[in-house]
Formats: C-alpha cells, sequence, structure tokens
C-alpha cells in the first residue's frame, strides 16, 4: 500500500501549504498600512564592532581542506546519484500510474458508450413497435394464450 502512503503525505504537504498561505494573508491582513513604510536601516558604531579571532582548531590548514573538500565532493556527488535515480524511478513509476490512469478512464467512457448507444437502440425499436401498433390500430395477438381458469 504504497500509494496510500505517499496520498497521504501529499495531503499533508497540501494542508501544511494552505496553512503557510493563510498564516502569511493573516500576518499581512494585521500589519495593515505598515508595509507600506520603508524598512528601517540601523547603524552600528564602528566602536561597537569588535574583530574576533577563530579559534586555533577553526584556523586554515591547507592539506586537511583539500581533504575535507574531497569528501565533500564525493558525498555531494554520491546523494546526486542517489537523487537523479530517485527521481527516474518517481517519473517512472508517475508514468506508470498515468497511463494506467488514462487507460482506465478510456475504457470507462467507452463502456458508457456502449450503454448509451444500446440505450438509444432499444427506446427507438421499442417506440417503432409502439407507433406500428398505433397506426394498424389493432391490439396484440393473445391467441397463444390459454384463458384463465375461474
Amino acid at each position: 500500500m504504497e500509494w496510500v502512503r505517499e496520498r497521504d503525505l501529499l495531503i499533508a504537504q497540501t494542508l501544511a501549504f494552505v496553512q503557510s498561505v493563510s498564516d502569511k494573508k493573516r500576518n499581512a491582513e494585521r500589519l495593515g498600512s505598515r508595509l507600506d513604510t520603508k524598512p528601517r536601516i540601523e547603524a552600528a558604531p564602528i566602536d561597537a564592532i569588535k574583530i574576533v579571532e577563530p579559534p586555533a582548531s577553526m584556523r586554515f590548514n591547507p592539506q586537511a581542506s583539500i581533504q575535507q573538500a574531497s569528501i565533500q565532493q564525493a558525498a555531494i556527488q554520491q546523494a546526486s546519484i542517489q537523487q537523479a535515480a530517485i527521481q527516474a524511478l518517481r517519473i517512472n513509476i508517475s508514468g506508470d500510474f498515468r497511463t494506467e490512469i488514462q487507460n482506465r478512464v478510456a475504457n470507462f467512457r467507452a463502456h458508457q458508450q456502449r450503454f448509451n448507444r444500446e440505450r438509444a437502440e432499444y427506446f427507438s425499436a421499442t417506440l417503432t413497435k409502439l407507433r406500428t401498433a398505433i397506426e394498424n390500430d389493432s391490439a396484440p395477438d393473445r391467441s397463444d394464450r390459454t384463458p384463465p381458469r375461474r
């Protein structure tokens, strides 16, 4: 039941999105006219700015930074390969679901059209019989029936 979990996740994401949008609207309405005002820019005095030295463990080490960069690059490549595989799988799965749904809808429509066509043919045949009977002004032949017993 993988599709049930995916459906529930989609519903949860949609609800979160709707709530975030409604919260933004409420905040905008609450702020009202303050949205038209320009933002305040505060300047700090130069004396208040302090230069902080990084700790020794964080100082630049060229050899360590090269190793870390290669490790990070390998991790990024691995993650991108995994994401590409997942996206390819999602695309194929969604494509399969899409074609399956399209096929089912097409079969349903064909079935409904067949029913409508058969109903129209039956109606026209019955109406033709009725008109023929009215034009001939004859009652249906009941000679094949036996009279009821009393």
